[in-house]
């Protein structure tokens, strides 16, 4: 016998001491989180003023001269400035389509290894990566892309090429090495959580599938897809709003020399003008903010008005 909603029971929850006590160690931890936030993240955005005023240490943040909007007009009339963000922009791109996509796939590919001692070897070795630092992993890529490095050898074996390319000589091979840095140094590390989707999904529907049939790329194309899409979706929508974070560390240790147009990044450009120039880093580093969450809320929304999953 069923109730209907009149006769349906009303939960209320109720703060009361017993349970406050009784939660008294979540609430620390998250206390202690809030606190954390507040000193390490708002607390230093009081800093945002410099970047409308005329800033020096002689007078301070509070009684440096005001300048409005001075140093934001300063940016674009700035030639480098256009520049800096069509390289980070393009960069940040390419970065996420590429490691996404290698992500995703190496995932699959992994979930379908049945021997499990083989799979979590292949998994451990290729997500070592993730932990060497940038200095380690761009002295390897400038290895392996030098005159006589291991890329132009085989490319010379193979016949692809008929001489050694100085890659770092062309600005037209920067953006693809890069992408190819991050590919190798994340894609293990952003597929755990694809992987852990994947092995999410229910088994019977993989067992009626192949009663039904289906060869190994139909199970992929109908059921471990369409499993994995909402993840997709959520990560997608959280790493584009790192695009505008293309990266400082790769750009500035492989982007020297004749490489410079092509591999600034906002975060170089801060550091270069923002060490001279307080105000102008400042509202340099304003503007990635606010354009990083543009890209934030814009594909939310579109994600929203699709009816696909979304952060808020």
């Amino acid at each position: 016998m069923s109730l209907n909603d009149k006769d349906a029971p009303v939960l209320k929850s109720k703060i009361n001491k017993t349970e406050l006590k009784r939660q008294s160690i979540l609430l620390i931890i998250a206390g202690l989180y809030v606190i954390y936030g507040i000193v390490f993240y708002y607390l230093p955005l009081l800093g945002w003023i410099m970047a409308f005023e005329d800033f020096n240490l002689r007078d301070g943040v509070i009684h440096s001269p005001k300048v409005g909007l001075r140093w934001f007009k300063f940016l674009f009339a700035d030639g480098t400035f256009p520049r800096v963000i069509r390289n980070t922009l393009a960069m940040g791109a390419i970065n996420l389509v590429a490691t996404t996509v290698t992500a995703i796939g190496f995932a699959i590919l992994l979930s379908e290894v049945k021997n499990i001692y083989g799979k979590k070897l292949v998994q451990t070795i290729s997500y070592l990566p993730h932990f060497l630092s940038w200095i380690v992993v761009t002295s390897i890529v400038r290895d392996a892309f030098g005159t006589n490095g291991i890329i132009n050898e085989v490319l010379v074996n193979l016949h692809i090429i008929d001489q050694p390319i100085s890659y770092f000589m062309h600005t037209q091979y920067f953006w693809p090495i890069v992408a190819i840095s991050n590919v190798w140094k994340e894609t293990g590390w952003n597929a755990i959580i694809y992987l852990a989707t994947i092995t999410a999904i229910d088994p019977s529907l993989y067992e009626a599938a192949a009663m039904d049939g289906a060869g190994r790329w139909q199970k992929i194309k109908h059921i471990t897809l369409p499993g994995i899409r909402s993840t997709i979706i959520i990560l997608l929508i959280l790493n584009i709003g790192n695009v505008i974070n293309a990266g400082f560390e790769v750009q500035y240790l492989l982007g020297r020399g004749v490489l410079q147009p092509v591999s600034q990044t906002i975060d170089i450009y801060v550091l270069n003008y923002g060490m001279k120039n307080f105000s102008l880093g400042t509202a340099a580093g304003i503007f990635k903010t606010f354009v990083s969450m543009f890209l934030i809320f814009l594909f939310n929304f579109i994600a929203k008005k699709t009816g696909e999953e979304r952060l808020f």
